[in-house]
C-alpha cells in the first residue's frame, strides 16, 4: 500500500500542478507553452482518473471495515468489501500501467508503406486489401490520410493526427492471409503475405541529410504494365548514398512534388534506422518490422475460410469478425497490443 499510495500522490500533485498552469495567464499567452502543459494534461488524465478511483476505494474498505469492527457484521457487506478489495488490486495494477513511461514517438504523424510479399499476383492484391484496411482505420480514429505512392502491390501513405505512431506502431510487419484467390480456378487456399512498414515522421532539423551524399535520379512515370503515364520526367528516384536507402516516387505530376515527398519518406527511413542502432533490444529497425516476408514470418494471420483473426505477438488473441478488421476496425486488437506493450516496459522498468 505504500508505494502504491506514493505514486497516487505523486499522480495527483502533477495533475493539480498541470490544472493550475493551464490556468495561468502567462501559460496562455504562450501558444507553444499552452500546448504542450496541455498534451502533458491530457496524457496523465487516464492515470489521475484510476488514481481518483483508488481513494475512493480505499476509503469504502476503510469504511466497511469500520462497520464490522463495529459489530455490524453481516454477509452482505463482507461480500461488497471483498468486492473493493479485489477491484483495488486491480486498480494498482491500471495505476502501474497507466504511469509506464511512454514511446517517446507516440505523438508522431507516419508514414506507412505497404509491400506485397510472398505469393506472387495474389501478394499485390493482398498489399491493395491490406492499405485499405489500414486507411479505413485511420478514418474511424479520426486521422488524416494522403497516398503518396500508389503503384501494382506497392503503397506508401502517410497519416497525420495526435498519437498516428502510438495506433499504427502496432501494424509494422509481415501479414499473411489464407484464401482463395479470386484467380484460382479449383477452390484451393492460398497463402500469401505482404509487408508493413511503420515509420515515424520526422522534421528536416531532426534528421540532418548531406546533399552530398544524394544520387537523384528522374524518369517517366509509369503506369500498370510498364506504361509511360507522363510525358515528361517527372518521377524521382533518390538514393542515400551512405546507408544505401533508395526512395521512388512517381505519383504526383510536379518533379519538385515527387522529390519533396521521397524526401520525407527517405528522412522518415535513416531516423528510424537511428532508432535501429539506438535501441536494438526494441527491435526498432526496418528489418526486424518487415521480415523477409516468407509465409513462416507472421505478426497476424486472416483466415477467410473461418472469418478469423489471429494476432500472434499476444497469446490467446483470435477474433472471428474479419470483415469488421478488413473494414478498419482494429481498436480491440490495438487495444491488446497496448496492454501486452505497457506489460513488457513496466516489467523493463522494475527490472532496471
Amino acid at each position: 500500500m505504500p508505494v502504491i499510495e506514493s505514486l497516487v500522490e505523486q499522480i495527483e500533485a502533477r495533475h493539480e500542478e498541470l490544472e493550475a498552469q493551464m490556468s495561468d495567464p502567462a501559460v496562455i499567452k504562450d501558444r507553444l507553452r499552452y500546448a504542450e502543459v496541455g498534451r502533458q494534461y491530457n496524457q496523465l488524465a487516464p492515470a489521475a482518473k484510476l488514481a481518483d478511483e483508488w481513494r475512493r476505494a480505499v476509503s469504502d474498505t476503510e469504511g466497511a471495515q469500520e462497520l464490522i469492527d463495529e459489530g455490524a457484521d453481516d454477509a452482505e457487506l463482507r461480500d461488497e468489501l471483498r468486492d473493493v478489495r479485489a477491484r483495488i488490486e486491480e486498480l494498482e495494477e491500471e495505476i502501474r500501467l497507466a504511469m509506464v513511461e511512454p514511446d517517446p514517438n507516440d505523438d508522431r504523424n507516419v508514414i506507412v508503406e505497404v509491400r506485397g510479399g510472398a505469393g506472387g499476383d495474389e501478394a499485390g492484391l493482398w498489399a491493395g486489401d491490406l492499405y485499405r484496411m489500414l486507411t479505413r482505420y485511420a478514418e474511424r480514429l479520426g486521422f488524416q490520410t494522403e497516398t503518396m505512392d500508389a503503384t501494382d502491390g506497392s503503397y506508401t501513405f502517410e497519416v497525420r493526427g495526435d498519437g498516428a505512431f502510438s495506433k499504427f506502431k502496432y501494424e509494422g510487419g509481415t501479414h499473411r492471409v489464407q484464401r482463395v484467390p479470386a484467380t484460382e480456378s479449383q477452390g484451393r487456399i492460398h497463402t500469401s503475405t505482404a509487408t508493413v512498414a511503420v515509420l515515424p515522421e520526422v522534421d528536416d532539423v531532426e534528421v540532418e541529410v548531406d546533399q552530398n551524399d544524394l544520387e537523384i535520379d528522374v524518369y517517366r512515370s509509369s503506369g500498370p504494365g510498364g506504361q509511360s503515364v507522363n510525358t515528361t520526367d517527372s518521377a524521382v528516384r533518390i538514393t542515400h548514398k551512405p546507408t544505401g536507402v533508395v526512395v521512388s516516387m512517381q505519383d504526383e505530376k510536379s518533379q519538385l512534388q515527387n522529390r519533396e515527398r521521397a524526401m520525407k519518406v527517405l528522412r522518415a527511413r535513416l531516423y528510424e534506422k537511428k532508432l535501429a542502432e539506438q535501441q536494438a533490444e526494441l527491435a526498432a529497425d526496418r528489418r526486424a518490422q518487415v521480415g523477409t516476408g516468407e509465409r513462416a514470418e507472421k505478426i497476424r494471420t486472416y483466415n477467410f475460410p473461418q472469418r478469423r483473426v489471429t494476432d500472434h505477438r499476444v497469446e490467446g488473441l483470435t477474433v472471428h469478425n474479419l470483415e469488421q478488421i478488413l473494414g478498419g476496425e482494429l481498436e480491440d486488437v490495438t487495444g491488446a497490443l497496448q496492454d501486452a506493450e505497457k506489460r513488457r516496459r513496466l516489467e523493463l522498468q522494475a527490472a532496471g
